[in-house]
C-alpha cells in the first residue's frame, strides 16, 4: 500500500511538472530570444536547445532602451493601471458589502442586473464607449483610459460572494461598540478581507497591463501611450527585429512574474473563498 501510494504521489508530481513546462515554455523561449542575437532567435526550435541563448548579452535590451522611451511608458501603464485597480477596490468593494450585509428595496433585482451584466463581452460596448469618452472630449486623456473602468460588476460579485462568509454577529459586535457602517467597513470588514482585495488586485492588473486595443482607441500621442502600444512600434518600422521584440516583452512581463510570485497565495485562497454561493 506504501509503495503503491509512493508511485502515486511520484507521478503526480513528474506529471504536473511536466505540465506546467510545457505552459510555462514559451515564456522560457521568449526570454531566452531577447538574450540571443537576430540569426540564432530562429534555429533549432525543433530542438530543446532553442531554449538556450546561444552567445548571449543584453544588446537587444539596451536597443530597445535607445529606440524608444520605455521608462515613460512603463510609468504611463504603472500610473493607469494602479488607479484603475485602487479605484476598483473601493468603488467595487462598497457596492459588493451593501449587496451582501444590507436590506433594501430593489436589492435583488440590482444583483440580478449586475449578474446580468456580466455575460456582455468588453468588445460589445467598446464601439458606444469610445463615442462616449469622445462626447465628453476625454479622447487621449488619463480619464478616458480610467473612468470607463471604475465599476465592474464582476469585481461587484466577487466582493458579495466574499462578504457573504463574514459572520453577521461580527458586524453586531462592531455596531454595539458604537461603529456605524462606513467605519465598520473600513476598520472591520476590509482588515480581514485581504484574499479577496489580493485576487482582485491580480485580475485588474493582468486585464489592464496587458490591455492594448482600448488604449488604441482613445490614446492619439505620445505623451500618455502606455507599454503595448509602445511594443507595437517595434512592428510599425522595417526590417522587423524579432530580437529588440522579445526583450520588450519580457520587460512587459517582469510586473506580473513579480505579483505572481509575491501574490499567488492570496490568489487561490481567494478564488476559493469566493464560490457560488446563494
Amino acid at each position: 500500500m506504501t509503495k503503491k501510494k509512493t508511485f502515486g504521489n511520484v507521478a503526480f508530481y513528474l506529471g504536473n511538472t511536466l505540465i506546467a513546462l510545457i505552459f510555462v515554455s514559451p515564456l522560457i523561449w521568449m526570454i531566452s530570444s531577447s538574450l540571443k542575437p537576430e540569426a540564432q532567435i530562429f534555429k533549432g526550435l525543433n530542438s530543446l536547445s532553442t531554449f538556450i541563448p546561444t552567445g548571449a548579452s543584453l544588446n537587444n535590451y539596451a536597443e530597445v532602451f535607445q529606440r524608444i522611451n520605455m521608462w515613460k511608458f512603463i510609468g504611463n501603464s504603472l500610473f493607469y493601471v494602479l488607479v484603475i485597480i485602487l479605484l476598483d477596490l473601493l468603488v467595487n468593494s462598497i457596492c459588493g458589502y451593501a449587496l451582501a450585509k444590507f436590506d433594501f428595496k430593489g436589492k435583488n433585482l440590482l444583483l440580478t442586473l449586475v449578474i446580468s451584466l456580466m455575460v456582455f463581452p468588453a468588445e460589445a460596448i467598446m464601439l458606444p464607449m469610445y463615442r462616449e469618452m469622445a462626447d465628453l472630449g476625454w479622447i487621449n486623456s488619463w480619464a478616458s483610459l480610467i473612468v470607463p473602468f471604475a465599476a465592474k460588476c464582476f469585481s461587484i460579485y466577487m466582493f458579495r460572494q466574499f462578504f457573504l462568509d463574514i459572520p453577521d454577529e461580527l458586524l453586531e459586535a462592531a455596531s454595539i461598540d458604537g461603529c456605524g457602517p462606513v467605519k465598520t467597513f473600513f476598520q472591520v470588514v476590509m482588515p480581514i478581507s485581504g484574499t479577496v482585495y489580493a485576487t482582485i488586485f491580480i485580475l485588474d492588473f493582468v486585464a489592464h497591463w496587458n490591455d492594448f486595443m482600448w488604449p488604441l482607441l482613445v490614446v492619439t500621442g505620445e505623451e500618455k501611450r502606455t507599454i503595448q502600444l509602445a511594443i507595437q512600434t517595434f512592428f510599425g518600422s522595417k526590417p522587423i527585429n524579432y530580437g529588440p521584440i522579445m526583450a520588450s516583452l519580457t520587460i512587459s512581463a517582469i510586473p506580473m512574474l513579480l505579483m505572481f510570485i509575491f501574490l499567488q497565495k492570496y490568489y487561490v485562497e481567494g478564488i476559493a473563498s469566493t464560490g457560488i454561493k446563494g
